[in-house]
């Protein structure tokens, strides 16, 4: 799970506003029975399915590595065995990703004559080099309604230092809000990204970030790409030259020492020498793209996805097999698509068509899904109804204190009321899981709705549903095996997921999006 780019596209809102149950759709619009095909899949396939999908001769599956390749072709075969066909016109399943990895740099950076080594005191994924005797401090770096931090100032060509939050008024108020909720400004996902992003818009040549809070995250990201040989990767278009240093306290103190009290934007004199070093290698990768042509709504679209990739092997060649992540929601996504397609010989195929979409590189930063939706859609995103996202349905977490029966869901009700309660009433009707709304908090520490390939549909107000059964001591581990999967619970799970998209392909209107962002 992983950040992001904003790309806002409108979505056609549907004429019918009134938000049907399952039962009036029933009446309304006769389908066929769901159960029969949703028996279809079973524990006995699924575990077939994953114990060779997240066997070590798929190595991990790390994108762009022999692995993940072994695992596209096994994909593109089950599509080939049911006779579901490739999504894109040429014909062929494999939508190209173009990515590119910069190896993790090396070096140090120096600021007012103290040196720091990059991975103690100071963070970057990219190289950086240069020699300045000036700074900007440009405060948190925000430009929101009537606060505008670069005000006055001059950033063209210039470094940028900027700090983590967001101004808050003398009563504990929150400056742009207004109120006590934080704004998105404060959002641990999004503000470095969204901050830098300005800075470099206004011309900054770079952005030294100064956040103590999520400094330990970032340095760990850091160690362990540098103990693995890896790096940061993006998608080879997005590739640039631009810097971005995270800086703790020690670092950001040695530059100004009052960064923490003083919020003032201005011009500091500072002897900054950057000295870090990096290589970048291209990386082929594929998303796989299957489709299901939908009977009277062939132009509307219901996309399904899970990631098809993991982390790959450690420096100390341990195969981090990643049985529950992703290869549950793989080996989900390819029984769901068995079902849709013995509908579809019985003549009872869903009205929409249904994108069955595995992406590439979710774990290097969700860069198949962003391809998918920024870069190449292979079908309009204002023609896709919903995307429900399939990561990790496999486990129990540990931490979690009710039925083993349960599924954390997240992000059903951010754009849609009505897929919320399409998914509440579809579970009761089938299935009676415990869903758990813990991850959907706008609150919640982990941001899981920015972590998983999702985001990239709901960013362009696409409704989505997350499925995720929480992390656990083998997450990102060599230990993540098949052996530890609760096949039951990933039947039953499954099962809720094609019984969903069944409701969504079959109803008369399309969902209404009633809480678009702009």
């Amino acid at each position: 799970m992983k950040k992001l780019s904003l790309l806002v596209l409108g979505l056609a809102f549907a004429c019918n506003t009134s938000q049907k149950t399952v039962s009036e759709v029933a009446k309304t619009q006769p389908v066929a029975d769901p159960v029969p095909y949703a028996e279809s899949i079973t524990e006995t396939e699924l575990k077939e399915h994953l114990y060779t999908y997240a066997s070590d001769e798929f190595e991990g599956r790390e994108t762009g590595k022999p692995g993940q390749k072994k695992a596209v072709e096994y994909i593109k075969a089950h599509y080939e065995s049911l006779n579901i066909p490739a999504a894109q016109s040429n014909g062929n399943y494999f939508q190209k990703v173009a990515l590119q990895e910069t190896k993790v740099p090396k070096g140090n950076v120096t600021f007012n004559n103290e040196s720091f080594s990059l991975g103690e005191h100071a963070v970057a994924f990219s190289p950086a080099q240069g020699t300045f005797n000036e700074i900007v401090y440009a405060g948190f770096g925000i430009e929101d309604g009537d606060h505008n931090d670069y005000n006055g100032i001059d950033v063209s060509g210039k470094l940028v230092l900027i700090k983590a939050g967001e101004p808050q008024n003398t009563d504990g108020t929150y400056v742009i809000s207004g109120d006590q909720e934080k704004s998105d400004w404060s959002n641990m996902s999004e503000a470095m990204g969204k901050k830098s992003t300005l800075a470099l818009e206004k011309g900054a040549k770079g952005v030294l970030y100064f956040d103590s809070q999520n400094f330990p995250r970032f340095r760990g990201y850091f160690r362990f790409m540098e103990s693995n040989n890896s790096g940061r990767m993006q998608l080879a278009d997005d590739s640039n030259n631009d810097i971005l240093i995270v800086l703790d306290e020690k670092a950001a103190t040695t530059l100004f020492e009052n960064i923490e009290k003083d919020h003032t934007p201005k011009t500091i004199t500072a002897n900054v020498n950057l000295n870090l070093t990096g290589s970048n290698d291209n990386i082929d990768s594929e998303n796989v793209v299957a489709l299901l042509k939908g009977t009277e709504k062939p132009e509307e679209y219901v996309v399904i996805s899970s990631h098809l990739d993991h982390i790959g092997v450690t420096a100390d060649g341990q195969i981090n097999n990643g049985a529950d992540d992703d290869g549950s929601g793989t080996v989900a996504l390819l029984e769901i698509a068995q079902a849709f397609k013995q509908a579809a010989e019985e003549g009872k195929g869903p009205k929409r068509s249904i994108v069955f979409l595995h992406v590439t590189g979710e774990e290097k930063g969700l860069l198949g899904s962003k391809y998918y939706t920024d870069v190449e859609p292979v079908f309009p995103l204002e023609n896709t109804v919903a995307n429900l996202n399939i990561d990790m349905i496999g486990r129990i977490d540990p931490k979690y204190k009710g039925s083993r029966n349960y599924l954390y869901l997240i992000g059903s009700d951010k754009l849609s009321t009505e897929l919320h309660n399409l998914s509440e009433e579809v579970n009761k009707k089938y299935t009676n899981i415990e869903f758990d709304y813990t991850y959907n908090d706008e609150n919640d520490p982990n941001r899981f709705y920015y972590r998983s390939d999702h985001y990239n549909f709901a960013k362009n107000n696409i409704p989505i549903i997350f499925y995720f059964n929480g992390t656990h001591a083998d997450y990102h581990r060599p230990s993540d095996t098949p052996d530890k999967i609760n096949y039951d619970l990933l039947e039953n799970r499954s099962r809720l997921i094609f019984h969903t998209a069944w409701e969504i392909a079959n109803r008369p209107n399309r969902l209404v999006v009633d809480k678009a962002t702009e």
